[in-house]
């Protein structure tokens, strides 16, 4: 399964009040591992960013002078991410900024150009109710690294996301089999494997001794037969 890594930064926190995206960030993963393939792109919005989006994510309007649309990159958006599933923290979020984008220019939504999508934040509160979960304080519970990253921006979420959600999800790594297996040439795709016999370890005399006295000391307690002892006697006349 192709997978994208995503994160967006918007100059404010509601795309039905005409707020826009100005960063896109996407790194992709097969297999659990990234492929060094990703998309970057910085946006001009067309209108003002709030003082308080400006504040988190450090993206002026100056900045942004000279550097593309939506519409001149929305196309290529949309072709790196067809097809894959993506990997967000808090999901809602960016997905209703991509969907506010992409219907401005009639183009799908993201339920229908992506296979799935995963909340990371959503999957967090459930790993771990009641604690902090944001991206940083993941990064921190799992002792990931924040202060050496080689990417810049938006980026940096990404890849710190990718480390994160691994980290979330590397109980799958026991079930995944990831082992090259040389076949002979007339196996006809089938693997065999050996399945070694299973060492029984009987008990010893002393070991029954004690069983048996324990079971003495159930009878007495229970003036009578104990449970045991009639699932013993079935066993017993059979063998």
């Amino acid at each position: 399964m192709r997978q994208i890594i995503l994160d967006t930064e918007t100059t404010g926190l509601d795309p039905n009040q005409g707020h826009r995206i100005i960063e896109f960030a996407g790194l992709e993963m097969v297999g659990r591992k990234l492929t060094g393939k990703h998309l970057h792109l910085y946006i001009h919005p067309e209108r003002d960013i709030d003082p308080d989006a400006q504040r988190v994510h450090g993206i002026s309007l100056e900045f942004l002078a000279g550097k593309p649309v939506y519409r001149q990159v929305a196309q290529e958006i949309a072709d790196f991410l067809r097809g894959a599933e993506l990997i967000i923290h808090n999901a809602p979020f960016d997905v209703g900024f991509l969907n506010a984008e992409f219907a401005k220019l009639g183009l799908e939504p993201i339920d229908k150009l992506c296979a799935s999508v995963i909340d990371t934040l959503r999957e967090a509160r459930d790993m771990f109710p009641g604690k902090r979960n944001s991206l940083d304080a993941l990064c921190d519970r799992f002792e990931i690294d924040r202060s050496n990253r080689t990417l810049h921006g938006a980026l940096v979420d990404c890849e710190l996301l990718s480390e994160v959600y691994l980290w979330m999800t590397r109980g799958q790594e026991s079930l995944a089999m990831d082992i090259d297996v040389e076949l002979p040439g007339d196996a006809g795709g089938a693997i065999q494997f050996e399945r070694k016999p299973l060492t029984v370890l009987a008990a010893s005399e002393a070991e029954q001794a004690e069983h048996q006295a324990y079971l003495d000391a159930l009878d007495k307690a229970v003036k009578g037969q104990c449970l045991w002892r009639s699932l013993e006697q079935p066993a017993q006349a059979e063998g």
